[in-house]
């Protein structure tokens, strides 16, 4: 698919509002914007994370989490139809999920276990993942709150958990393969 765009600044958003894709006009403060736009963060936060030489083995596995992730800004972006009208967007899905398990169970295999809490950090290139992760932690907040008031497809909740789980194992193995060392948290 093809997308054409012919301006950048419409001015249809000076005044706090926003479309969906759908073409519904919102509030730029909604939940479903603030949704959708926490996910666009993460999105830019993991090409961040790809821009560090010393993510060269997950790259792949990163710009296919990036593509993802542009699904599920356009699932979140695009009101659930009511039932028996067709769907207008691509939904993330099951296959999504899987894949994201299947790296998490391929990466965390090759970490030795964990026996205590650690402390977001360790490379450069560990430290952009730890962020990361955390702001999928807040997306997933916020498409928790999204559901809480509108109907949502519910893989984009469990995707969102999945791929917070997959950021941490990612964080950690990049930091064990830049021989960085993980630091315990300290509870005085």
């Amino acid at each position: 698919m093809s997308v054409r765009i012919s301006k950048v600044v419409t001015r249809t958003g000076d005044e706090g509002q926003t479309s969906l894709a759908n073409g519904e006009r919102v509030s730029k403060a909604s939940q479903r914007v603030c949704a959708y736009g926490d996910v666009d963060e993460l999105n830019s936060l993991l090409g961040w994370a790809r821009a560090d030489p010393s993510n060269a083995a997950i790259q792949p596995l990163l710009a296919e989490i990036q593509n993802h992730l542009f699904v599920l800004g356009a699932d979140l972006s695009t009101p659930v139809p009511e039932v028996r009208k067709p769907d207008p967007i691509r939904r993330i899905s099951v296959a999504e999920v899987e894949y994201v398990e299947g790296a998490v169970a391929r990466y965390n295999s090759a970490l030795p276990p964990l026996e205590e809490f650690i402390l977001p950090g360790g490379s450069e290139a560990g430290a952009r993942l730890h962020v990361a992760r955390a702001v999928a932690r807040r997306a997933e907040r916020s498409a928790v709150a999204l559901s809480a008031s509108e109907k949502i497809n519910p893989q984009a909740l469990v995707y969102l958990n999945r791929l917070s789980d997959l950021l941490f194992v990612l964080a950690r193995y990049v930091n064990r393969q830049d021989g960085a060392v993980e630091s315990s948290a300290q509870f005085h």
